[in-house]
């Protein structure tokens, strides 16, 4: 995203977008690479609500974000692209609140990678899981990328998440 100093997060947090929604796909390549047809939307707020229950010292990824919606929805998937766009917004909505934090720096991406878009960068993210015992590894010797160690026995299990009695 560019220019977050001049955009109102929170407002794009809040809006809903009619969502959220199953649409059914037809695309073959689409349908099998994700496994079904039937394609959830989830709202921006609710990205924000579920990366809200990771407590500290735990982690999770937008792919099992989008996998906990695609359960709760009845959908065979979550809609990849604005999963990753509503991630960014619940953080720099946060980042914009003075107060009611929304832990986003634990919501990685695949393969326990830092995200880059969060603000501050990946600096900013390292800091604050290194700060609540996480490891952070560098790969790469051209393109550098930074992960967190063994993420997966950090994983939030998102199942027992009370979110779920919102979904439809």
């Amino acid at each position: 995203m560019a220019n977050e100093d001049k955009k109102d997060f929170n407002a794009m947090l809040r809006d809903g977008k009619d969502m959220p929604k199953i649409q059914t796909i037809t695309d073959r390549k689409s349908i099998e690479k994700y496994g079904g047809d039937r394609m959830y939307f989830a709202p921006p707020m609710d990205y924000d609500r579920v990366m809200r229950r990771v407590p500290r010292g735990k982690v999770t990824t937008v792919g099992k974000i989008r996998e906990y919606f695609a359960k709760c929805s009845g959908a065979d998937f979550t809609e990849p692209i604005t999963a990753g766009i509503f991630v960014s917004i619940a953080a720099w909505a946060s980042h914009q609140r003075p107060d009611d934090e929304t832990p986003y720096w634990r919501t990685l991406k695949a393969n326990g990678e830092l995200n880059e878009k969060y603000p501050g960068g990946m600096e900013a993210q390292r800091e604050k899981l290194e700060a609540e015992g996480h490891t952070i590894i560098q790969k790469g010797r051209k393109n550098i990328r930074y992960y967190v160690k063994d993420y997966e026995k950090a994983l939030f299990d998102l199942s027992g998440n009370e979110l779920s009695a919102d979904m439809p």
